[in-house]
């Protein structure tokens, strides 16, 4: 099939990187379409009526580059579905004690699923995004999920939920280019978008953070409670288990003989777990969902860099995939930060194998009784 029949929907955002990635792909000869999508923001939390990534400025650039690119455009209204999908999980999670990722469950459910089915409702053979990452064939196996080329601007450990049948329609075409480049293609383009600053906050806060979000929709989580070690002895009240992460040492509001760090959240009991900062690494984590990019899980344990967090780096680690969509990842050295909710997402080099949510509990019991929680979550 030749580009000129090949129909490309760009997810566009306008910003820079959907931008470029719709001109690059204009200028390659495909059939372009330029979508975006209306996501649900807290209209009633801070006085903000959109979505950080489409708030009226950003459709009209959208839009502006679009029709500079000589593509059509069009706005999906994608409010109901994020705001039953992406935000309510990033609620139930903090309910569940743990921290979530909601930009993992935005491209499983949202970009991936949902926006991917509605492009292919336009006829269009791909989905075109500005992630930064690639996508590559070996003939003889499956499609492999890679890191982009700019190593500080790499999107793979978001990609990660991506499987076969995802890759096999998706497009990146920023992926093989550094962001220096890329912010001068769209110079050289005539796109008044090079000096546009990368959006990091979750979107959907509006002018708000987490913690104000949280308090609104959902009080039981901003319940104060104790602050205990895993001994349990009480050493002071914390304010609400959503406002604290594992790791976190500043904001804990109380006095003692040596730094203490918080080691892990106890809903059931509303109890927040804090201890020295030896006591925070661990040598091993079990992950949830783990999603396999092959479409298969391997045969028996092998050697990888694994993440486990977006801004961490990879670490050496032994990756052993068990049954119901598990795995447990031990890795060479104590790692400090392994936080319940985020992604541990594999590597072998450029390649990214995929990825699983950090579980809570390692080798707890399948139904753990309050009382015994703070015991497997503390281990």
């Amino acid at each position: 099939m030749s580009k000129s029949n090949t129909r490309v929907v760009v997810a566009m955002s306008g910003g820079v990187d959907s931008s470029v990635a719709a001109a690059l792909l204009v200028r390659e000869g495909y059939d372009v379409v330029g979508m975006m999508m209306r996501l649900w923001s807290d209209e009633a939390l801070g006085g903000a009526e959109h979505n950080r990534c489409c708030t009226p400025d950003q459709m009209l650039i959208a839009r502006t580059v679009a029709e500079k690119l000589g593509i059509p455009f069009y706005v999906l209204d994608s409010k109901a579905v994020f705001r039953d999908t992406v935000v309510q999980y990033f609620i139930d999670q903090h309910r569940a004690g743990v921290t979530p990722n909601p930009c993992l469950e935005c491209n499983r459910h949202i970009r991936f699923d949902w926006l991917l089915r509605h492009a292919i409702a336009l006829d269009a053979d791909y989905l075109a995004t500005g992630h930064y990452a690639r996508i590559s064939q070996d003939p003889a196996g499956p499609r492999q999920l890679m890191k982009g080329l700019d190593p500080g601007k790499d999107q793979s450990y978001v990609l990660s939920v991506m499987g076969q049948e995802q890759l096999s329609k998706t497009l990146f075409p920023v992926g093989e280019y550094p962001k220096a480049e890329v912010r001068r293609i769209a110079v050289e383009l005539g796109l008044d978008l090079a000096n546009r600053k990368d959006s990091q906050d979750l979107c959907f806060l509006g002018k708000s953070d987490y913690r104000d979000f949280l308090g609104a929709h959902a009080p039981d989580v901003m319940i104060k409670g104790p602050i205990v070690t895993k001994e349990g002895a009480v050493l002071g009240e914390h304010l609400g288990l959503a406002k604290y992460t594992i790791g976190q040492r500043k904001g804990l509001g109380i006095s003692h003989h040596e730094p203490l760090y918080v080691l892990a959240m106890n809903p059931f009991k509303n109890a927040l777990v804090v201890g020295a900062r030896s006591e925070l690494g661990r040598d091993h984590l079990m992950a949830e969902r783990f999603n396999w990019i092959s479409g298969a899980p391997p045969a028996e344990a092998f050697r990888a860099e694994v993440k486990i967090r977006y801004r961490s780096q990879p670490q050496g680690a032994l990756v052993q995939p068990l049954g119901d969509g598990r795995a447990r990842v031990e890795f060479d050295e104590p790692q400090r930060d392994i936080t319940p909710g985020q992604a541990a997402v594999a590597y072998q080099g450029d390649v990214c194998l995929g990825g699983g949510l950090i579980a809570k509990y390692d080798d707890a019991p399948e139904h753990l009784e309050p009382e015994d929680e703070l015991a497997h979550i503390t281990a």
